[in-house]
């Protein structure tokens, strides 16, 4: 049976020699961008393959297109395909422990069309307090052959700016709400929020562990968000699309699929002047 949201460390565990399966880590630390290819340097599970998420699962920044703006697709295909993914692949994606950056890669294949990709549930941090094997070695290049095709285009600026007031959809901000109320920004040169946005801290769809909550919980929290709209209506942003995505997975596993992300989101947003923004 595939895994489309998320995996727990015991079935990794039970699949880690087995070929149908490719692991990727996707540590990374925003103040910090090298510190995770350095972490999985140091130690990572066994046959996982690293992705960095300014390097692999990002394109360049331009100072107007946010700070983790999408690589181009097909570009990414071509990561893709020299890490071994093709479309029979079992692909599981962890970072340090909050599965965000793992989540950041988990929309990108399913953005290309791969279905097959989960989150492992609380992460490397959970991984080695239960003492489960970690290595050193790096696996050998497993070229594949990965076909992928956007299946839409993501929300962009301009889309989002022409619906701002409009009813039939729900702007989610997966920022801490002092962010988001556009206090203690650190990471771009404006605090703020897009008008109309609501909060909903990536964090809060996490237990006490590290483990994404339970699903019936996940759908009452998001159901009140949502009203009496579908999830279809639901654009998430957040700083740089990355947090974003953790959202995105959470509303999957609530039973709430089709909701949308804006890859820009704030770091995108903020960059134009003649754009409006809200505090407070």
């Amino acid at each position: 049976m595939p895994h489309t949201t998320l995996v727990s460390t015991a079935e990794l565990a039970a699949h880690l020699a087995d070929p149908a399966w490719l692991v990727f880590d996707c540590r990374h630390d925003l103040a910090k961008p090298e510190s995770g290819a350095q972490e999985y340097a140091s130690a990572h599970i066994p046959g996982a393959r690293f992705m960095h998420l300014d390097h692999d699962l990002s394109a360049p920044a331009t100072g107007n297109n946010g700070r983790h703006p999408l690589p181009d697709p097909q570009a990414f295909v071509r990561t893709l395909a020299g890490a071994g993914v093709d479309a029979s692949k079992q692909v599981v994606a962890y970072d340090a422990q909050t599965g965000v950056y793992a989540a950041r890669l988990w929309w990108m294949l399913r953005w290309l069309g791969h279905e097959n990709v989960a989150v492992l549930d609380g992460g490397y941090a959970k991984w080695t307090k239960e003492a489960r094997p970690v290595s050193t070695a790096v696996p050998p290049p497993a070229a594949a052959q990965f076909v992928g095709q956007p299946r839409a285009v993501p929300i962009d600026a301009a889309d989002l700016l022409k619906s701002l007031g409009r009813p039939g959809r729900v702007l989610i901000d997966a920022r801490s709400p002092d962010r988001f109320r556009g206090e203690n920004e650190t990471l771009d040169p404006i605090g703020g929020r897009i008008p109309g946005s609501v909060n909903r801290f990536f964090r809060e769809n996490l237990d006490a562990a590290g483990c994404f909550r339970p699903a019936a919980e996940l759908h009452q929290a998001f159901s009140a968000l949502l009203g009496k709209l579908p999830p279809q209506a639901v654009v998430h942003s957040c700083g740089s699309g990355v947090s974003a995505c953790h959202n995105l997975l959470a509303m999957e596993i609530a039973g709430l699929p089709g909701s949308q992300l804006y890859p820009g989101s704030w770091s995108e947003w903020c960059s134009d002047p003649a754009r409006p923004i809200a505090k407070g």
